[in-house]
């Protein structure tokens, strides 16, 4: 990367309590299954944007492109389908911290080629939606926590990783909802 993102310190689990104040979106009443579909049909419109003239430019220095926003979802649906899984296998398991920030500096997301951003995105997204819907109606209430100490329920990682990619879809990227 350039340029050094600011990194973002707000603590994003309170849109399991409350409408995002920034975007709008409640995911609050949203099942697993819901979530799951949802994650498959935005995958087409990240795919969209990544495709569009500019993608890759920074609208300002501080501020993530298209390509490395779809490069940060792409990651965020691998780091929740571990920590799904997780929950699913152990009985209330601790998750690893992931700085998403030192993540992206890591990763260095804006030199990834385009094709393998769109590549890893669609895969993460089909694992993860895939992840949802194996889920069985026992599973729903099972924990882990976040290094932090924020404790999640399969449909809760669900619903936070959901706001997660259709925040920057639609807040960020500026993509309509449907």
């Amino acid at each position: 990367m350039s340029e050094q993102i600011m990194p973002d310190t707000k603590d994003w689990t309170l849109v399991l309590n409350e409408t995002c104040d920034e975007c709008g979106i409640d995911v609050r009443a949203l099942s697993t299954a819901q979530v799951a579909a949802l994650v498959r049909e935005a995958s087409g419109r990240f795919a969209e944007v990544l495709g569009s003239p500019g993608a890759g430019t920074r609208p300002s220095p501080m501020v993530w492109s298209a390509h490395e926003y779809a490069a940060h979802v792409a990651q965020m649906y691998q780091v929740m389908t571990e920590r799904l899984a997780l929950i699913v296998e152990k009985d209330a398991p601790l998750f690893a911290n992931w700085d998403q920030d030192a993540a992206a500096v890591a990763n260095d997301y804006a030199s990834i080629p385009v094709l393998e951003v769109a590549r890893m995105l669609e895969e993460a997204s089909l694992a993860f939606a895939g992840a949802l819907e194996a889920l069985t109606d026992a599973q729903l209430p099972r924990m882990g926590t976040r290094s932090n100490g924020a404790v999640f329920t399969t449909a809760t990682l669900a619903q936070y990783a959901w706001h997660d990619a259709a925040h920057h879809l639609h807040h960020d990227l500026g993509v309509a909802r449907s």
